[in-house]
């Protein structure tokens, strides 16, 4: 008889977990189909409007319409549209899997001080002419901010490994950065002249306006590396949700696993950043929508991170440019607005859970 009960459970247990897994694919399935329209909107909108027809049409035909509107979609409009996502999707994967070695909820590249350390970076460029990276006085802005946000992650990752320090004081230590970082920055305003203040207000501001095909590229393929080298861990990975000692207790190398992910993380935070400047909160609210609509297994955590994390800046750039008709506001203004609010929710959410 229990043989018989356990012959028919197993197969209903399969039916449970396909019905499942094929209500995930439907949900990533419909994340693809709104950024997709999301990046229409986006490529539409602007000082002068076109529909979506337009858009698709000069997309799909470029050489079927106006010269004008071929120009403005494909040299202006596509590589700012097609930046969001980039950025977006590799910033979200950072904190996805930031938030997964460290087990906290708050981790991401904003709040451990790699963004900070950034744009720190990028104002020693714009205040001093300071280039840490001799040579390359082209691109020394975004050179710098990618130095210092790899000093800032590598700092979080060798102090990580050190003896007797726990997943709490990482992050304790990733908001000493933010303040070390932020301090070394206002001193440089307070000394920089009228111009160079400009420069730095508005790049520590965020904005995707002065992105060009070669950033997407760089971006892009930088994250199409990446991804896959965590979705090769994907088993390890949510198996670490459940704890070092479960983890280890399953064959999961956790101190290599954590070293790995924590390089990897270190590159895909970075170099974002370093090209659009501070954007605040999308490591940090991306990660945690995708983990509301498909839940920890990262075969469909990871890439509802990347969707979620593509979306979420995608439709901030679209509003970005509906607040005020005829100006864009600098992306990063707008995704602090969103992403403060929900910051303050996991904040008393964890605190309600202490209790």
């Amino acid at each position: 008889m229990a043989e018989a009960t356990q012959t028919l459970a197993a197969p209903a247990g399969r039916v449970r977990y396909r019905a499942l897994a094929t209500r995930k694919i439907l949900i990533l399935t419909g994340l693809v189909g709104a950024l997709c329209l999301s990046v229409a909107a986006d490529m539409a909108l602007g000082p002068a409007r076109y529909s979506l027809t337009q858009v698709i049409s000069a997309i799909f035909g470029p050489d079927e319409v106006a010269n004008q509107l071929r120009v403005v979609i494909w040299d202006i409009r596509m590589p700012i549209a097609l930046m969001a996502i980039t950025v977006g999707a590799s910033l979200s994967v950072a904190g996805a899997q930031m938030q997964t070695i460290l087990s906290n909820p708050l981790a991401s590249p904003f709040t451990l001080g790699i963004s900070a350390a950034a744009s720190f970076g990028a104002a020693l460029a714009l205040v001093g002419g300071v280039s840490l990276f001799p040579g390359a006085i082209e691109y020394v802005v975004p050179l710098n901010a990618f130095i210092m946000a790899m000093v800032a992650a590598l700092f979080i990752h060798f102090a990580s490994t050190m003896r007797g320090v726990s997943v709490e004081t990482i992050v304790l230590l990733g908001i000493a950065l933010v303040f070390t970082f932020n301090a070394a920055l206002s001193l440089l305003e307070y000394l920089a002249s009228e111009q160079a203040l400009a420069a730095v207000v508005f790049w520590t501001m965020g904005s995707l306006t002065k992105a060009t095909w070669a950033k997407v590229y760089f971006t892009g393929a930088v994250l199409l590396v990446t991804v896959p080298l965590f979705m090769k861990d994907a088993w390890a990975l949510t198996a670490l949700r459940l704890g070092d000692d479960k983890a280890a207790s399953m064959g999961v190398n956790v101190r290599r696993l954590r070293l790995q992910t924590m390089m990897i993380v270190s590159l895909l935070a970075a170099i974002p950043v370093s090209f659009v400047g501070t954007i605040g909160f999308v490591g940090l609210v991306g990660p945690h929508i995708a983990r509301m609509l498909v839940g920890e297994d990262q075969r469909f955590f990871l890439p509802g991170a990347v969707i979620c994390g593509a979306l979420l800046l995608s439709t901030t750039s679209v509003v970005s440019k509906m607040l005020i008709p005829g100006a864009i506001l600098p992306i990063g203004v707008i995704t602090a607005l969103v992403g403060v609010p929900f910051f303050f929710v996991l904040i008393f959410s964890n605190r309600r859970r202490a209790w």
